[in-house]
């Protein structure tokens, strides 16, 4: 199933590559590659820099961090990092009583501009319950429009949609990759991986991946 998702969309790529280079950059247009990438994730063990994963090429080169709380010691806080260990994104959990009894939970994703001030990037819609299946995830950006998850992520076998477009900017799979990725990929279950299509923000994409992780108990939760 996956693999044929991933060559269907292969074949509909050429067709929607000059949408997606129009996209405007989310975080900045060093993330947008003209060209489509697959990237690696590698969950680190909470005994190991308080846990996160590390976002590699298929050549091991690190293209992002992510810290979760037993890094930062904060619940419901995250940060997504550059290679060199800078913040790009800092993303927090709207909490609260009113939060804690609505059917959604809000989390917010906010980047430094020029000045050095927080400016808020997207706004992502966490059903209450991760058990409710049929809820969509959706993601809001104020100059993009919507986003929404489609499948299931602890099965690693999701994918994000641009809702106005219809198009799908990125992939997370576990296995169905092209064969001449095959030799820079394992089936270790702490490994998976991101297929970002052509002129999407990676950093962006990330910054989603990092709360969905979290949702769902994985390494970036306590």
């Amino acid at each position: 199933m996956r693999l044929k998702l991933f060559k269907k969309e292969k074949q509909r790529e050429m067709g929607s590559v000059s949408k997606a280079n129009a996209m405007m950059p989310i975080i900045s247009k060093m993330y947008c590659s003209s060209s489509q990438t697959i990237l690696v994730v590698r969950r680190r063990p909470h005994v190991v820099n308080g846990g996160g994963f590390v976002v590699t090429d298929c050549s091991q080169k690190v293209v992002f961090k992510v810290d979760g709380c037993g890094a930062l010691g904060a619940t419901g806080e995250l940060v997504l990092r550059d290679s060199r260990g800078d913040a790009l994104l800092l993303i927090r959990r709207k909490g609260g009583m009113i939060e804690a009894l609505s059917t959604h939970r809000k989390w917010k994703g906010y980047a430094h501009d020029y000045e050095g001030s927080q400016k808020l990037v997207f706004c992502l819609r966490e059903p209450n319950s991760c058990f409710v299946r049929s809820d969509a995830i959706r993601v809001a950006i104020k100059t993009q429009g919507e986003f929404e998850i489609k499948g299931s992520f602890p099965d690693k076998d999701c994918t994000i949609v641009d809702c106005s477009r219809g198009n799908i900017i990125a992939q997370v799979i576990q296995i169905g990759v092209k064969k001449e990725m095959e030799k820079y990929l394992t089936t270790n279950k702490d490994f998976y991986y991101v297929v970002v299509y052509p002129g999407i923000d990676q950093a962006f994409v990330f910054g989603v991946i990092a709360i969905l992780d979290y949702m769902y108990g994985e390494s970036t939760r306590c």
